[in-house]
């Protein structure tokens, strides 16, 4: 169960955190612990892979969504993309890094979304740059409006482990 293995690679922890979204919570997700690990990776990759076809690349979102984008390229075969959070005012100055072209289906793969703000403003980013994006695997869906910003982009969002489970074997 993919749950276990979050809480036995010490990606879940409780205490007070500030997310990304700004919220506050008492507990955090930091799935850049797991990732690292090559076997829960591959388990992630290859999950993601049953759960989805037709894509003409795989994007992530820098930082920690890189690493899964590239594993499910390996996985996969489909080319990945990079996209940043915001331009550097050096080189091409481009959001979206690889070869995307006009029309491709582009499938987002994240770690953890809480409000998905992130992930809306990439996809927004990839549109911008004629790509297509309809679907989006997170690792974790921390169920507190992601997947609902994402619909209202005409996004669908799948998760791939359980919130309530997580926090059920931590002992919250």
């Amino acid at each position: 169960m993919l749950e276990e293995e979050i809480i036995e690679s010490g990606a879940f922890r409780t205490g007070e955190f500030t997310l990304a979204s700004g919220k506050t919570s008492d507990y955090y997700i930091d799935l850049r612990v797991a990732i690292t690990k090559p076997d829960f990776l591959k388990k992630v990759v290859v999950a993601i892979g049953k759960l989805v076809s037709g894509h003409d690349r795989i994007a992530g979102v820098e930082l920690s969504a890189v690493p899964i984008a590239a594993a499910l390229s390996l996985e996969t075969g489909i080319p990945y993309l990079m996209v940043r959070k915001g331009k550097k005012d050096h080189g091409t100055q481009n959001l979206v890094e690889g070869g995307l072209s006009p029309g491709d289906r582009v499938l987002f793969v994240e770690d953890t979304a809480t409000t998905a703000g992130s992930l809306v403003n990439a996809i927004k980013a990839v549109r911008e740059a004629g790509g297509e994006v309809d679907t989006a695997v997170v690792i974790v869906d921390r169920e507190e409006g992601a997947e609902e910003n994402l619909a209202s982009i005409g996004v669908k969002m799948m998760s791939l482990a359980n919130i309530a489970k997580l926090r059920e074997l931590s002992g919250m």
